[in-house]
C-alpha cells in the first residue's frame, strides 16, 4: 500500500472513530485500516505478543507514516490529545503490567501509540 492511499485511509477511520465514539486511537486506526486484526490486539493485550508492532502487517516506515498523519489530522481538527496507560488484560492482583507498542520501546514511541484523540464538542 502506498503512502497517499495508506494516509487516506487512516483519514477515513479517523473521521468515522470521532463521529461514532468521539475519540480515536492508533490501536483502533490500525484496526480500521487493515493493518491489525482484532484477534492480534487481543493477543497482546492478554500478553501473548511481546510488543504490538511484532504482530502488525505492514513495515515499521508505514507504521510510523501512520502515526505521524494521525498527529496532522489532530491538529487540524483541534482534537485533544489524551495519554491512556495500556495494561495487561486478565491479571488477578499486583501491579498492572504496562503493554509495549514497539520494537525498540522507545518512550516517544510508546507515548504517540498510547495517544487517543478526542473531539472537544459533543456533536457526534
Amino acid at each position: 500500500m502506498n503512502d497517499k492511499i495508506l494516509k487516506q485511509k487512516v483519514n477515513t477511520a479517523m473521521y468515522e472513530l470521532i463521529k461514532e465514539t468521539g475519540m480515536a486511537s492508533p490501536v483502533e486506526v490500525l484496526m480500521a485500516v487493515g493493518v491489525l486484526s482484532k484477534v492480534d490486539y487481543e493477543r497482546w493485550r492478554r500478553g501473548q505478543v511481546d510488543y504490538l508492532e511484532r504482530v502488525c502487517k505492514i513495515s515499521l516506515s508505514k507504521l510510523s507514516t501512520i502515526n505521524r498523519e494521525m498527529r496532522l489530522i489532530a491538529q487540524k481538527n483541534n482534537l485533544k490529545s489524551s495519554w491512556t496507560f495500556y495494561k495487561r488484560w486478565g491479571q488477578k492482583k499486583g501491579k498492572a503490567i504496562p503493554l509495549r507498542f514497539s520494537k525498540s520501546g522507545n518512550a516517544t514511541i510508546e507515548k504517540l501509540y498510547a495517544t487517543h484523540y478526542l473531539s472537544q464538542s459533543d456533536s457526534r
